[in-house]
């Protein structure tokens, strides 16, 4: 199922308001004993080494916060992140130790030097309360999580030698199940293989270029906002006291021009 633009805008203002916080964030977290998937699980090193878990639970409409879906929150602190009219309208559904952030999108006339579209505010504070998986558990699918992320950012920047075989044979294999019904030869195998691969590097560099035009209007952007702050360069008038004590300087230069070819007549 594909993510709503509301709930892609609250995972980058969520991701953003981890790093600020010293917190190494991940997004789709899938938890042991049976216990579902975090939405965005963070992890924040304390002073004397041991670690805190936050999670956090994005709904963006009535339909998402009433879900049946289970609701991971297995964390030392549990956070639901809604929009404003959601959590008004459920405020009264929410246990008294699950915490509530509230995103609120900037407008669209308000200039902001940051990446994320909207804000992040916490209404409820969460209760503190124990792990209830193990912290070894935790943090083994914690590390997962990353991992996977890791691997798809290295798939774009590399392309497709950092797919396994396995992988590509499965994709390669959709595309027999669609075409079952025919007698496919060697040949028209090895077309499969080359049409899969025409695709992937399609989509790579497809979402290359999305990537560069996001660049280029970020880049936008800061163009115009540092156009905006810079003074323009004023023009040079002498007027006034100024123009006459030039005048003075002038003449006291010719002045010593003369003085100096009279001396040197002298001297001939």
């Amino acid at each position: 199922m594909s993510k709503t633009q509301m709930t892609l805008d609250i995972e980058e203002a969520l991701y953003f308001y981890g790093i600020e916080h010293g917190e190494i964030i991940v997004e789709e977290v899938s938890m042991p004993d049976n216990w579902g998937r975090v939405d965005t699980l963070s992890c924040r090193t304390k002073p004397d080494g041991s670690h805190e878990w936050r999670c956090y639970e994005v709904k963006v409409s009535k339909g998402d916060f009433k879900s049946t879906a289970k609701v991971s929150f297995v964390g030392h602190y549990n956070y639901y992140v809604l929009p404003m009219e959601i959590y008004e309208r459920f405020a009264k559904d929410i246990p008294p130790h699950i915490g509530v952030m509230v995103y609120m999108p900037y407008e669209e006339n308000v200039t902001s030097d940051r990446l994320e579209k909207g804000t992040l505010s916490i209404v409820k504070k969460a209760k503190k309360q124990k792990l209830e998986v193990d912290e070894g558990q935790l943090l083994n699918a914690f590390m997962h999580s990353l991992f996977r992320e890791v691997k798809k950012a290295k798939r774009v920047d590399k392309g497709m030698h950092l797919y396994s075989s396995w992988e590509l044979y499965k994709e390669l294999s959709k595309r027999n199940i669609q075409e079952d019904k025919q007698d496919i030869s060697v040949s028209s195998k090895e077309n499969l293989y080359d049409k899969l691969v025409e695709e992937m590097e399609q989509q790579l560099v497809q979402e290359l270029r999305e990537e560069l035009e996001a660049l280029k209007e970020e880049n936008h952007e800061l163009k115009e906002k540092l156009r905006g702050k810079r003074r323009e360069t004023e023009p040079y008038n002498i007027e006034g006291d100024e123009k006459e004590s030039m005048s003075v300087i002038m003449r006291e230069m010719k002045s010593n021009a003369e003085y100096n070819r009279k001396g040197d007549k002298k001297q001939q």
